[in-house]
């Protein structure tokens, strides 16, 4: 079975310039964690994900004790989500996505996202523009069917 046949073809997108704030009242609303970012001619150029803003949000990863270190201050984290109204998306998102064309199979968009840690694809045709996104729900449930119709 190929990318084409689950994929999800409505994708909504978010361009560079919206303001965090607004891009994760979006998400907050759409009931998902994140979306890829486009241009205004379509070109994909990443994606903005929950992760992108709790890296804001939370204080950094101190990589000499491998751990994160939390500072339970209320304040703190009030001041830093007021900030993301003066942030763009473009200051935070992830940039270049993994990318899988719409022709590829299941099992390798499966493989991408399992050995990358990501949740979904975006899916380009073969002139590079974005046609779908394919998330692993949508893998599992495709496979589910083939294995129930076997």
């Amino acid at each position: 079975m190929k990318v084409r046949e689950v994929m999800q073809k409505d994708v909504k997108s978010l361009l560079p310039d919206m303001p965090v704030k607004d891009a994760l009242d979006f998400i907050f609303k759409m009931r998902i964690s994140g979306l890829p970012v486009i241009d205004k001619d379509g070109n994909l150029l990443g994606s903005f994900t929950e992760k992108n803003v709790l890296k804001i949000i939370l204080p950094s990863y101190l990589s000499q004790v491998g751990r994160f270190v939390y500072e339970d201050n209320p304040k703190n984290i009030k001041n830093k989500f007021a900030k993301l109204s003066e942030l763009k998306i473009i200051d935070v998102m992830s940039k270049g996505a993994y990318i899988i064309n719409d022709d590829a199979s299941l099992s390798e968009a499966a493989r991408i996202m399992l050995v990358k840690d990501i949740r979904r694809i975006p899916v380009l045709d073969k002139g590079e523009k974005i046609v779908g996104i394919v998330s692993r729900c949508d893998i599992l449930k495709a496979l589910k069917k083939m294995a129930e119709t076997k």
